[in-house]
């Protein structure tokens, strides 16, 4: 059975990761130091077989034992509101996290896998967004420790893949919503429902004009699943350009979704806040075979589902 090791396996993206990649037979090394995420989101795995959970910091030297087939570094805080709480934490993560899970995927002979992001392409002045555009970011603003941190990364990793012949995957991932999200993440699809759910102001920063376009987390792991499985080397984005909604009009669905009376609440527009967002995913249907198959509102519904049971714990 092919041994792969997830970083950040305890978080939101990372758990279902695991899930998936257990599912396929595949034994699990899932790593995570649990500042952002949670053991609850991967106790339900711990009696299956093959998997095991390590608590570390890959900041700090990595090493597991035994045979290793794939790196899968998804290990870093992703939420606005982490940009400005543990900022340095989010260099280091990007910066000699990758570096260790890079040097650990080269003394394996194993394949390394990059979790970067949409956010790669900052305020982009391109729309929609190819994996060929360079982007517009600001390197000083406070998405910078995000933005750079993942810009370094995608390029340490080629690096090491032409220097070093380490074989490498590269996703960008745009704006993932789903169940066990964290309930204070500071994303737009966590806000919103909590608040609907709570009866409280759903807050819309600006005027609510600036798109982004959500990926529902099944269609996200499917969508890593078949880049780990290919040959590509270079970055793909995996993102549903169908679900491009302008920030109120995806309250506004909020509110349809939970049948919530909140009212919403502008506050002024946050700093760097890009004005849209929608990939281009050409390279994923050419090369992957892959597209997003559920729909906003589908999706949606499922995560509400999810915060409501987890309100009522």
């Amino acid at each position: 059975m092919p041994r792969i090791v997830v970083t950040g396996g305890a978080g939101f993206l990372g758990s279902h990761l695991c899930e998936a990649l257990l599912e396929r037979g595949e034994q699990v090394v899932a790593i995570d130091n649990l500042v952002t995420g949670s053991v609850d989101n991967i106790a339900h795995l711990f009696g299956e077989p093959g998997f095991t959970f390590v608590e570390h910091d890959v900041s700090n030297y990595v090493w597991v034992p035994g045979r290793v087939d794939a790196v899968m570094h998804l290990a870093s805080p992703a939420s606005p509101a982490d940009f400005e709480r543990i900022p340095i934490q989010i260099l280091k993560v990007g910066g000699l996290g990758t570096h260790n899970c890079l040097g650990l995927a080269r003394a394996k002979g194993a394949t390394f896998f990059l979790a970067s992001t949409s956010e790669v392409y900052g305020d982009p002045l391109v729309h929609p967004q190819p994996e060929t555009y360079w982007g517009n970011v600001n390197p000083i603003g406070p998405r910078g420790v995000y933005d750079e941190a993942k810009r370094y990364a995608e390029a340490m990793a080629m690096a090491y893949h032409r220097h070093h012949g380490v074989e490498t995957r590269i996703v960008r991932i745009f704006n993932t919503y789903g169940p066990r999200m964290r309930p204070d993440d500071g994303r737009a699809v966590s806000n919103f429902v909590v608040a609907a759910l709570k009866g409280e102001p759903l807050t819309v920063y600006g005027d609510g004009s600036q798109t982004r376009s959500f990926t529902y987390v099944d269609d996200e792991v499917r969508g890593f699943l078949a880049l780990l499985d290919s040959d590509v080397t270079t970055p793909v984005n995996i993102g549903n350009p169908d679900t491009e909604q302008t920030i109120l009009e995806l309250a506004q669905i909020v509110l349809e979704v939970t049948g919530s009376s909140s009212e919403i609440r502008f506050v002024p527009a946050a700093v760097d806040d890009p004005t849209q967002r929608r990939p281009d995913i050409t390279r994923a249907r050419e090369l992957l075979g892959w597209e997003p198959a559920v729909d906003l509102r589908t999706g949606l519904e499922h995560t509400a589902e999810h915060f409501a049971r987890a309100l009522k714990r």
